[in-house]
């Protein structure tokens, strides 16, 4: 199935230099928020503390369980609702702070709620050493998926081809994560496994074009490589569109839909997939022709020869 002409050509490759920009503004403003706010908001998984999950004989407010905490010096307590009936409270871990914090989340919500109104059912504690490890395993998990990438991508096709590639990959998390700062939403596992997604969907995309670009150097070796690279965007197009289209349908009702426990893990994807579509058009391919046209010039002589 079709979505765009058959014989649409849209200049893509004529506005690298407009979509240049654009990238070095989106990475400048989700470095800067990084920076500015020392790093991601760590969630409990990487920083440390006690989620406490409570029950309700009633559907709670929220607003008050929040002021109660508040009232209390906890008014940094990350409030989630499960359900109707139930919350997940999360209290980071801090110094000077009581070892028994689940006691003193649960005794303040008594006091505000009544003695039988609320019922503790969940305590989970992550120490802080515990915390960093985590957010260490979690970094380098990124980064070996990136180095698996490289290889494999240089063996299939060029070093060239990898460094664009690796380029895009790298574009994409950053902004995703700097979003995720701009938004002061939290850093946390599912956070981790959101952008291993994205890496992977994005380098399919990536890989997509990549091939038409191969097929047709190998179809013209003679044509321009801007144009090559250009006509296969083009080609791949249709694919790109019906492909992105569907997954992005299916995030945005996670995102709407899926409750507040995969919120953020779909608002990840949500960014994800709509930066590594573009990246997969406007970073990786255009990157190859920076020093293509030796190695487009050398290709040809070899087959002449």
């Amino acid at each position: 199935m079709d979505f765009v002409r058959p014989d649409i050509n849209i200049n893509f490759v004529g506005r690298k230099r407009i979509a240049l920009i654009a990238s070095l503004v989106a990475i400048l403003m989700a470095v800067s928020s990084l920076v500015l706010k020392g790093g991601p908001l760590y969630g409990i998984d990487f920083a440390g503390g006690t989620l406490i999950q409570v029950k309700f004989n009633q559907a709670p407010d929220v607003g008050q369980i929040r002021a109660a905490l508040a009232e209390k010096g906890m008014g940094a307590a990350v409030i989630q609702s499960l359900g109707e009936e139930k919350v997940a409270v999360r209290v980071k871990s801090e110094e000077g702070q009581s070892d028994n914090i689940s006691d003193e989340v649960f005794r303040i919500l008594a006091a505000s709620f009544g003695e039988g109104e609320v019922s503790l059912e969940l305590v989970e504690m992550v120490g802080p050493q515990v915390g960093a490890d985590m957010r260490r395993k979690g970094i380098l998990s990124i980064v070996y998926a990136m180095v698996g990438i490289l290889v494999y991508i240089t063996l299939r096709f060029q070093l060239r081809f990898a460094l664009g590639a690796i380029a895009a990959l790298i574009h994409d998390v950053i902004i995703t994560v700097g979003v995720f700062s701009i938004f002061n939403k939290e850093f946390t596992l599912p956070i981790i496994a959101a952008l291993l997604t994205i890496i992977g969907y994005s380098l399919n995309d990536t890989i997509v074009v990549y091939d038409r670009i191969r097929e047709n150097i190998r179809r013209s070796p003679k044509e321009k490589l801007s144009l090559v690279v250009n006509q296969s965007i083009n080609q791949t197009l249709s694919r790109t569109i019906l492909t992105s289209g569907t997954t992005l349908l299916v995030v945005v009702c996670l995102f709407f839909l899926g409750g507040e426990v995969i919120h953020d893990f779909s608002f990840a994807l949500l960014v994800g997939i709509v930066v590594g579509t573009y990246s997969s058009i406007y970073i990786a391919s255009p990157i190859l022709l920076v020093g293509g046209r030796g190695s487009a010039a050398a290709r040809r002589s070899s087959k002449q020869g």
